[in-house]
């Protein structure tokens, strides 16, 4: 299994990365290692393995939620300066 040059510009085009001509060779050595990599793996038996998203089992450690009582609209407003119709008054957004 031998990457062309030809087939290291049209990955290096479709992938938008500059590689010069001095670097073709560098380039497809890394490319040919990692598919060297990939047909080993290939010859892994995973026939009683079960598809995973992650490699570490995750769990959620965020609490369920839960609806709980809230502060009250007259408690919410009780600090603020200058409620108005059981709103907070806020100055005008000008843009510019």
């Amino acid at each position: 299994m031998k990457i062309s040059a030809e087939e290291i510009k049209k990955i290096a085009l479709l992938s938008r990365l500059n590689i010069e001509d001095d670097q073709i060779e560098e380039v497809g050595k890394q490319l040919n290692d990692i598919l060297a990599y990939m047909d080993l793996l290939n010859q892994v038996d995973i026939t009683d393995v079960a598809p995973t998203a992650h490699a570490v089992s995750m769990r959620n450690v965020m609490r369920d939620d839960v609806p709980q009582p809230s502060l009250s609209n007259e408690k919410a407003l009780s600090n603020a300066p200058e409620p108005e119709n059981g709103y907070f008054k806020v100055p005008k957004v000008i843009q510019d």
